[in-house]
């Protein structure tokens, strides 16, 4: 496959947005108090009614903690070096796979030509992908946010 690139394997909308959301907070961690979903919308871009379900996620999963009524929202429920990518984007898609297309036979007998083989490759890109994102904080992402780290290198489209 030499010269040739492979499409964008890609994290859905909820997952990004979980993301953002909760850089947001990263980056805004210093100030007293929980955020409100309406000023990490505002902050972020993102719809605050889908906002709101995603937070409502992530909060099951224990990334995230919130406090109702007046003063009200969202707080980081762990430190964000003790945050990965790979938990926030498992808490709204579910495991991280490239595809879900099944497992490859394990004795190597395919139904169909070629079948298990391309089996294999999926599998191979989603656990570079899942590993890709368990290497990445909130911390991290924050800290290229600021401006304090590079961000991560990006070849051509």
């Amino acid at each position: 496959m030499i010269g040739r690139t492979v499409g964008p394997v890609k994290v859905s909308t909820r997952g990004d947005y979980a993301c953002r959301a909760l850089v947001s907070l990263t980056l805004h961690a210093e100030h007293e108090g929980p955020t409100s979903v309406r000023d990490i919308a505002e902050r972020t871009g993102l719809p605050q009614p889908y906002l709101e379900q995603i937070l409502l996620a992530l909060k099951g999963a224990g990334l995230v903690r919130s406090k109702r009524g007046v003063g009200g929202g969202y707080v980081l429920a762990r430190q964000p070096a003790d945050i990965t990518l790979a938990d926030v984007v498992s808490a709204v898609d579910g495991p991280i796979v490239a595809g879900d297309f099944g497992e490859p036979h394990q004795d190597g007998a395919c139904d169909h030509e070629g079948q298990c083989v391309l089996l294999a490759v999926w599998a191979e890109m989603g656990e570079h992908m899942r590993r890709h994102l368990e290497a990445t904080t909130l911390a991290d992402v924050a800290s290229m946010a600021r401006g304090e780290r590079e961000w991560p290198e990006v070849g051509p489209a």
